[in-house]
């Protein structure tokens, strides 16, 4: 086989959104995959599904199976060789997709599917109500989610969610770029209000309408705080039933399959590399070395012009990762940074958007023959990162780079983390979690000492002046000098 004819190709793409007025007629995740494989078939126009000898299914939270690629495989009835089920993280999607590419291309398989779903808002409306769902069992042994791989001391003091640990990028990302906190929050409206555009024209998203730079950045009693700088409207929304699979044959397959050649969408491949797990073994929270690796490798294969993607999907969990990402690959603020709509518009079926994005590209891309679509995907609290690169054409190369060792070189050490010291302290970067009535509940602050070592400490709810230190809109909090004691509860305390 020539190798152009080994170009692995995606054919076939399914999404299914459901909303249920009911909760008792909503669908469980086993069923929105099976209808998005079945959907991608259709869309293929060939019958795939019951040639695919390699399943890839996302990591699933809604509603936990014993074990998920086998009921898929049954439902579907299908016996793919290779059936594997994801960790977690945002990125793996793409992992999913770059690895059944690099199979196709060694002759390993033939059809390969990806797929995920969730179904996060019927489970909490059921909850709610105290509806007991009629679906598969759930898997008895499945256990919550921990996060020991983080300082003992961050934990403590109150930074183990994403939604706390996302704002201190976005603050020192703010002060880095020389800008104000109101500068700064003006340009993550007017980014997440063009996310919401593209979603309001997506018949896949879960909120489809446009919403205002104002409707954004203002705190309302819809749209409350709920860790500085960020409201409801900036963050993630995994409140969704949604599914999404796709379909990758090698252009060979396709072609035996009757699929016309503008259909296929070359898969050409990207780059990985990973943040540490502990965020605070990062010695800064101005930057990701491992963002910065994997996009100039995607930046490199557009020819070293990131403005040749006519397509683009930057990961948009919180504002701060798509504003790194454009500054990285060095775009205009009016760089259009998504397809498919974002995690708060189209809605974050946790750790399958991604697929989703990849879902809305390509037929982008089918209608621009030869154009490049650049996906972009991140998970864990800035840690995992990777690219894809789609379209192009089938000319059989496909990259496939580890990038790991630069993004360690370029990262450097990390400042020690220490506790029980007293006296001067500075802020390299904060936040400040809200109540659910929309008023403070506590400050948090990364410090650096006069030596050099990285502390934190909490800031309390009755110290207003500190916290209005924190959230002044005209000057930086990073920077800003005081004075760290032992406080209550275990916690070290600062004030300015």
């Amino acid at each position: 086989m020539r190798q152009e004819e080994r170009t692995p190709v995606i054919v076939g793409v399914g999404e299914v959104r459901d909303r249920p007025a009911d909760p008792a007629e909503g669908r469980e995740p086993l069923a929105l995959m099976a209808e998005a494989l079945r959907r991608a078939e259709a869309d293929a126009g060939a019958a795939l599904l019951a040639r695919v000898d390699a399943l890839d299914v996302i990591h699933e939270v809604s509603w936990p199976y014993p074990d998920l690629p086998a009921l898929l495989s049954e439902t579907l009835g299908i016996a793919p060789r290779h059936r594997h089920y994801g960790p977690v993280g945002g990125e793996t999607p793409l992992a999913f997709l770059h690895q059944a590419a690099e199979r196709i291309a060694r002759g390993e398989s033939e059809v390969a599917a990806v797929c995920g779903g969730e179904a996060q808002y019927t489970v909490a409306q059921a909850e709610k109500r105290g509806i007991a769902l009629p679906w598969t069992p759930r898997d008895p042994a499945a256990k919550p989610r921990t996060r020991e791989y983080l300082a003992e001391l961050q934990r403590r003091h109150g930074l183990d969610m994403p939604i706390r640990v996302y704002p201190l990028y976005e603050n020192a990302t703010q002060a880095a770029w020389g800008q104000t906190p109101a500068e700064g929050q003006a340009e993550s409206a007017r980014l997440w209000a063009a996310y919401a555009a593209v979603a309001a024209r997506n018949p896949n998203s879960w909120l489809q309408r446009p919403f205002t730079p104002e409707e954004i950045a203002t705190p309302s009693p819809g749209n409350r705080m709920i860790a500085w700088p960020y409201p409801k409207l900036m963050t993630a929304n995994p409140l969704v039933n949604q599914g999404s699979a796709v379909l990758v044959t090698s252009l060979a397959a396709a072609r035996a399959a009757g699929i016309p050649a503008r259909r296929c969408v070359p898969v050409r491949g990207g780059g990985a590399a990973n943040e540490p797990k502990d965020t605070m073994q990062r010695p800064r929270f101005t930057d990701a070395p491992a963002m910065q690796v994997v996009l100039e490798l995607a930046a490199e294969m557009a020819g070293g012009d990131a403005a040749r993607f006519a397509q683009r999907e930057f990961y948009s969990c919180f504002p701060c990762v798509p504003k790194m990402a454009r500054r990285v690959l060095g775009l205009t603020e009016d760089a259009t940074p998504t397809v498919a709509g974002g995690l708060t518009f189209h809605g974050a079926p946790l750790n399958a958007y991604m697929l989703h994005a990849a879902c809305a590209m390509v037929p982008a891309l089918r209608e621009a023959p030869g154009a490049l679509g650049l996906l972009y995907g991140q998970g864990g609290f800035v840690t995992q990162h990777r690219t894809l690169v789609l379209g192009g054409e089938p000319d059989g190369a496909l990259v496939s780079r580890d990038l790991q060792a630069e993004a360690d070189r370029r990262r450097g050490p990390a400042p020690p983390l220490v506790e029980g010291r007293e006296g001067e302290a500075t802020v390299e970067t904060h936040t400040v979690v809200f109540r659910a009535d929309g008023t403070p509940d506590f400050g948090t602050v990364v410090l650096r000492l006069p030596d050099g070592a990285r502390s934190m400490a909490r800031v309390p709810r009755e110290d207003a002046a500190t916290l209005g230190a924190l959230m002044a809109q005209e000057r930086s909090a990073v920077g800003l000098t005081g004075r760290l004691r032992q406080g209550r509860e275990g916690l070290q305390e600062w004030a300015i």
